[in-house]
C-alpha cells in the first residue's frame, strides 16, 4: 500500500476506535454504574464508590470550581444533602477538569469556603468523566441501592434559584427512595462544557 493510503487507513482506523470508545462510555438508566476508588477528596481521604454501601441512593455531581453555573448550583447541593442525609441519600461532587483553578488545592480552599457537607473529589485522570458519560458542569448521575443508574441529566430546570419550577433531581430522589421509577429519568444537563485532555 503506498505511503499516503496507508496514512489514511490508519487515521480512519484512528478515528472509528475513537468513536468506538466514546459510544462504550455512554450509561443507560437500569444499567449498572460504573464503579472507582482511591479518588482523593478535600479532605485529605481518598474514596471509592464502595464506601458508600449503605447509602439508599448516591448522587453523583460532576462539577468544577470555575464554571459559573456550577458556583450556582452550590447552594442547592448544601441544602440538598440536608434535606435527604436522615433519607439515606449520599451527595458525591466530583471535579475532572486540570486547569489551574481546577485543581485540588483549589478545591479545598472552595470546600472550606462553602463548608461542603459532601465528599469534593478530584480525578485528574478524567476516567470516571468518561465512565459516566458526563459533558458538563453540573451533571447529574443518580445511582440506586443496588447502584444501577436511575436517574440523569440536570439538578432542576433554571440557573437562578428562584425561577425554578421543576425539581427534576429531588423529584427524582423522591421517587428511588420510595421504589418507584423517577417521573423524568432523563433530562437535559446544561453548563460549562468538561474540559477534557
Amino acid at each position: 500500500m503506498p505511503r499516503p493510503q496507508r496514512m489514511g487507513f490508519f487515521i480512519v482506523v484512528a478515528l472509528l476506535f475513537t468513536a468506538v470508545n466514546c459510544l462504550a462510555t455512554d450509561l443507560g438508566i437500569g444499567e449498572k454504574a460504573p464503579g472507582w476508588s482511591a479518588l482523593p477528596g478535600t479532605d485529605g481521604k481518598t474514596h471509592g464508590l464502595s464506601d458508600y454501601d449503605a447509602a439508599k441512593a448516591i448522587v453523583l455531581v460532576f462539577t468544577c470550581n470555575h464554571c459559573p453555573v456550577a458556583v450556582d448550583y452550590e447552594d442547592r447541593l448544601i441544602q440538598l444533602q440536608k434535606d435527604y442525609r436522615k433519607r439515606g441519600v449520599q451527595i458525591i461532587a466530583v471535579n475532572v477538569n486540570t486547569v489551574a483553578a481546577d485543581r485540588l488545592d483549589k478545591m479545598k480552599e472552595r470546600a472550606d469556603e462553602k463548608g461542603f457537607n459532601f465528599p469534593y473529589l478530584y480525578d485528574e485522570s478524567q476516567k470516571i468523566g468518561r465512565d459516566y458519560g458526563a459533558t458538563c458542569t453540573p451533571h447529574v448521575f443518580v445511582l440506586d441501592k443496588n447502584r444501577m443508574l436511575a436517574y440523569m441529566g440536570a439538578i432542576d430546570d433554571s440557573r437562578q434559584a428562584e425561577k425554578v419550577k421543576e425539581h427534576y433531581l429531588r423529584d427524582a430522589l423522591d421517587a428511588i427512595i420510595a421504589g418507584r421509577t423517577p417521573p423524568k429519568a432523563v433530562t437535559k444537563q446544561f453548563g460549562c462544557g468538561i474540559q477534557y485532555n
